[in-house]
């Protein structure tokens, strides 16, 4: 069978006003990991490029005597950077966790980003700084990241009950992503927490909202998504797109350094570790020195200039993760360790995103053509 012919492309992906040409949107990845260059480049080749907030001020010059004003600028500089680049898709991923989360989304919005992806909590009241009314009135589209369907029941009635709007989308990501998880440690390896298993539960706590509103509302999955045939896997679950971070980070377009890249190059499978990460949760990270130190208990130094995570204990962390997660972004891995996903071992070279992506698609498609295969009927 010639299976360049007559292969389905990849189906497009709708967030409200926004389609898609790939059901790929790529993950935000702090601190400076994936800024303009990343974001662009993958929104050039038809999927959602995002920019990460989370210490994005780190890289700026002054960031010390105002890192609050520092993330602002530097946001509002790499939205406009990509825009100069392409007119895809460009969103943002801001955590809620953040001290400024509210004065950062005000400005990706004032700056026209297509879409605003909430993490690393649940977008429920109203942040300071942001416009009386929001979110009814924001042009923006709004996609919360959750774990489990409990989380986006709780988003969605929350949000139709006080401001007669849900999201647009929401992105389930699983216990495999890279950084900080939404899933306690004890239950990161245990298969009920499995993406697969969560899939039909967020499923099911959106499609009655659909109805309400008369809107699609996509689920996008994440966590663990390596190749086109997981794509095509879980889109065959119900699910409209996929975000993949770990994949984007071995592109030549990445905004990090190439020590980090080579990182994922070399890293092992045992080298996939989850640490107790200074701001409260775990996170999944490539082992090397730094963090052998510090699970030893040698105290990294360090002065807090600006509490940028409402949730880290600053008087008894060991380090600080902002400065070690920016030191990793440019290629001060001896002073820093690499965030990763579970399956940063399997990436093997560094591409361009436009041949990932080609790629991707490419085994999306054969993933199609095997399954249409299989359920064709055998004549005598």
């Amino acid at each position: 069978m010639n299976l360049h012919l007559k292969l389905p492309r990849m189906p497009k992906l709708r967030i409200g006003k926004l389609v898609a040409k790939i059901p790929i949107i790529q993950g935000g990845m702090g601190v400076g990991i994936s800024l303009s260059g990343l974001a662009s480049a993958v929104a050039r080749e038809g999927g959602i490029g995002v920019i990460a907030t989370a210490g994005i001020g780190m890289l700026e010059r002054d960031f010390q005597s105002n890192l609050k004003a520092a993330n602002e600028r530097a946001l509002r500089r790499e939205i406009r950077q990509a825009r100069k680049k392409t007119d895809g898709i460009i969103g943002v991923n801001i955590m809620l966790a953040l001290s400024d989360y509210g004065e950062l989304c005000r400005a990706a919005i004032e700056e026209g980003i297509d879409l605003v992806i909430l993490s690393a909590g649940l977008p429920l009241k109203v942040p300071d700084n942001m416009p009386p009314d929001w979110p009814r009135g924001c042009s923006s589209m709004i996609v919360p990241k959750v774990s489990s369907g409990r989380a986006a029941r709780l988003i969605f009635q929350y949000w139709a009950r006080h401001y007669d709007r849900v999201p647009d989308a929401v992105v389930l990501e699983g216990p495999m992503a890279g950084g900080h998880q939404g899933f306690r440690k004890e239950d990161l390896d245990n298969p009920d927490f499995g993406v697969e298993k969560l899939v039909p539960d967020v499923i099911a706590a959106v499609r009655p909202f659909e109805q309400r509103y008369g809107q699609q509302i996509p689920v996008i999955v994440g966590g663990g998504i390596f190749t086109g045939a997981d794509i095509h896997r879980f889109l065959q679950m119900g699910v409209q797109g996929v975000m993949m971070g770990t994949r984007f980070v071995a592109t030549y377009e990445c905004d990090a350094h190439e020590h980090f890249k080579e990182a994922y190059l070399n890293c092992r499978k045992e080298d996939m570790v989850v640490i107790d990460s200074p701001v409260g949760l775990p996170g999944r990270a490539i082992l090397n020195k730094y963090l052998k130190d510090v699970a030893e208990g040698i105290r990294k130094p360090y002065k807090c200039f600006w509490k940028c995570l409402r949730t880290c204990d600053v008087r008894n962390a060991p380090y600080c993760i902002a400065q070690a997660l920016t030191n990793a972004k440019k290629g001060l891995l001896e002073e820093g360790f690499a965030f990763a996903g579970y399956n940063a071992y399997r990436v093997n070279k560094i591409v361009s995103v436009k041949n990932l992506i080609e790629s991707l698609v490419w085994e999306y498609q054969r993933a199609v053509a095997a399954a249409t295969a299989t359920l064709r009927p055998v004549h005598a």
